[in-house]
C-alpha cells in the first residue's frame, strides 16, 4: 500500500479540477496545468478534493499509484500558489542580469553566457549573485534552474559557482606544505 497515495489532494478554495478525455485539467488563480492520466490509476474528483486509486493489484499500478498522486499534487499547489527557486551566485566577477526573456550570465567564461527562458517562466534578478527561477509548473522551473546551475556547480576549495539557496556545499582543506 502507497502511504502517499492513500491520501486525497485537497482541492483549495479558488481552484478547480476536471476529468475528461484522459487528462486532469486544474484551473487556479496563476494559470491552468493539465496531465495526462494513466489506464492503469483511477482518478476521482469530489467533496473538494481528487481521489487517486489503483485500478487492478497488478504491479505497474502499484509503482505508478504514488507518482501519479504527488503529480495530482504538484498541480493543484502551482496553480494555488506557484513555485520558486533562489540560485545564489558566489564568485569574484560572477554576476547574472535578466533582460527580457533572457538571462545573460558572467561567470568567468572569455564569454557572456546567454540563457532564453522558457514559456511558463519567469526569471527575476533582484541583485547581480541572485536569481529567482518562478513559474506554476513545477517540473519547468526546476529544469530550467538546474539548466542555470550547470554552466558553474559550485566548487568544494573556495565554494565559488551557482548553488541553490540553503545547498550546503561541502568544502575541502587545500594543499599543505
Amino acid at each position: 500500500m502507497s502511504r502517499i497515495g492513500k491520501r486525497p489532494v485537497a482541492i483549495p478554495s479558488g481552484v478547480t479540477a476536471d476529468i475528461a478525455d484522459g487528462t486532469l485539467t486544474v484551473k487556479g488563480p496563476k494559470g491552468t496545468l493539465t496531465l495526462g492520466l494513466v489506464d492503469d490509476i483511477n482518478y476521482e474528483v469530489r467533496d473538494g478534493e481528487i481521489s487517486v486509486l489503483p485500478a487492478n493489484d497488478t504491479k505497474r499500478a502499484r509503482a505508478f499509484w504514488g507518482m501519479q498522486r504527488t503529480l495530482v499534487s504538484n498541480l493543484v499547489e502551482g496553480v494555488s500558489a506557484g513555485y520558486t527557486v533562489v540560485l545564489n551566485i558566489t564568485g569574484v566577477g560572477y554576476r547574472a542580469a535578466g533582460q527580457g526573456r533572457n538571462l545573460k550570465l558572467q561567470l568567468g567564461f572569455s564569454h557572456d553566457v546567454d540563457l532564453e527562458v522558457p514559456e511558463g517562466v519567469e526569471v527575476k534578478t533582484p541583485d547581480q549573485t541572485t536569481i529567482e527561477v518562478s513559474g506554476v509548473d513545477k517540473q519547468k522551473v526546476g529544469q530550467f534552474a538546474a539548466e542555470i546551475r550547470r554552466w558553474r556547480k559550485p566548487e568544494p576549495y573556495k565554494g565559488k559557482g551557482i548553488r541553490y539557496r540553503g545547498e550546503f556545499i561541502f568544502r575541502k582543506e587545500g594543499k599543505k606544505k
